[in-house]
C-alpha cells in the first residue's frame, strides 16, 4: 500500500518500455496501412510543406512505420523519435490546421507523446541497453 501512495517511481524502465511500446506499435500500425494502401492514398496525400507530395508521404511512412519500429524495440530512441515528432507537428500544425481539435487529437497526442519518450531515451528493457551496455562492460 506504502508504495501505491508513494511519490516514488515503481519502476521507470518498465514505464519507459510500456511507452514505447504504446507509441512504436501504434505509429507502426498508422505506417503499415499507408504502406499497404500505398497507391490508393499516394494520389491524394497533398504537397503541404513544398517538397512533392510523393516525397512527403514517403517522408511521412518513414516515420511512422520504420521509426516506429524502431521507438518500439528501443534502437536509437532519442534520434527515431525526431522523424515522427516532425510528422505531428506538420500534421497537427499544417495539414489540419482548419480542422476542429476532434479530427486533430490524434496527431496533438502523438506529438505529446513524442517528449517523454525523448527525455526518458529507451530505457533498460530496450536494443540500446543491450548494445551500449555490453560495449561498457567489456571496456
Amino acid at each position: 500500500m506504502k508504495k501505491l501512495i508513494s511519490t516514488v517511481s515503481l519502476n521507470q524502465d518498465l514505464a519507459t518500455l510500456l511507452l514505447r511500446l504504446l507509441f512504436g506499435l501504434m505509429f507502426t500500425y498508422y505506417g503499415y496501412n499507408k504502406i499497404v494502401n500505398y497507391d490508393t492514398i499516394a494520389p491524394m496525400f497533398g504537397d503541404i510543406i513544398g517538397i512533392g507530395a510523393r516525397l512527403s508521404f514517403n517522408l511521412v511512412i518513414f516515420a511512422e512505420f520504420f521509426c516506429g519500429i524502431l521507438v518500439a524495440i528501443g534502437f536509437v530512441t532519442r534520434f527515431a523519435i525526431i522523424p515522427p515528432f516532425i510528422t505531428m507537428i506538420v500534421a497537427y500544425f499544417i495539414a489540419h490546421a482548419a480542422d476542429p481539435f476532434d479530427a486533430k487529437a490524434i496527431a496533438f497526442i502523438f506529438l505529446i507523446l513524442c517528449l517523454p519518450i525523448f527525455v526518458a531515451g529507451s530505457g533498460k528493457y530496450s536494443v540500446d541497453y543491450l548494445i551500449f551496455n555490453k560495449k561498457q562492460a567489456v571496456q
